[in-house]
């Protein structure tokens, strides 16, 4: 069975300090980074993802609902919405931008750019439309089973999750590995995420 792993949003803007920060966001990102540094060869594939936000319409508000609408964050070309220093020293190659400009929580909905540009929506249509998406590569890698770790539990690590279910891969999110936004909201994801047949453990 071909695995993959896949870091969501192990950013600053999500980690104490950043503008969106979680509770123990730093802690998280440098226990993903020793589980790779220990697990790397047992992975065909590993890819980062990250908000990347240009202008992603009401996503942003200056009077947030903490729902569908968010303090600015994930800017793209600044500091916070790079990769955090512990999962950016680890030099992984696939790395999946999302939400330039609209709403996004999933993986699954970026698109692999590995620059740090600024691009137009123009090129970042023609990307979606060449298929340059987290699916198609995994499925060329040949993949069936996909780890997900990374920041929040309760909103991008969810997302990504489920929609690697519904693309029909096997799924397993390492809780230690995670962190939600609040626990209530965690344990909300976690009961819609096992009731979605993806599996919750530990890493070992």
């Amino acid at each position: 069975m071909t695995k993959a792993l896949i870091v969501v949003d192990v950013q600053p803007t999500f980690c104490e300090g950043g503008e969106l920060g979680v509770e123990g966001g730093n802690a998280v990102a440098e226990r993903i980074a020793d589980y790779v540094n220990a697990h790397r060869s047992e992975y065909a594939y590993i890819a980062t993802t990250q908000d990347w936000h240009i202008e992603p319409g009401a996503h942003w508000s200056a009077e947030p609902d903490f729902v569908d609408t968010w303090p600015k964050h994930g800017a793209a070309g600044t500091p916070n919405a790079e990769l955090h220093p512990a999962i950016k020293a680890l030099i992984i190659h696939h790395h999946f931008k999302k939400g330039q400009y609209s709403a996004a929580y999933s993986g699954f909905e970026g698109i692999e750019d590995n620059t740090d540009r600024i691009q137009t929506r123009e090129e970042v249509a023609a990307e979606q439309s060449a298929g340059k998406t987290l699916a198609n590569a995994l499925k060329a890698a040949g993949v069936s089973r996909v780890d997900v770790v990374g920041i929040a539990e309760s909103h991008c690590v969810k997302d990504t999750a489920l929609d690697a279910r519904k693309f029909g891969f096997e799924v397993t999110v390492f809780e230690d590995l995670t962190v939600p936004v609040s626990e209530e909201l965690g344990v909300a994801a976690r009961k819609q995420m096992t009731a979605a047949g993806i599996t919750l453990a530990e890493s070992r």
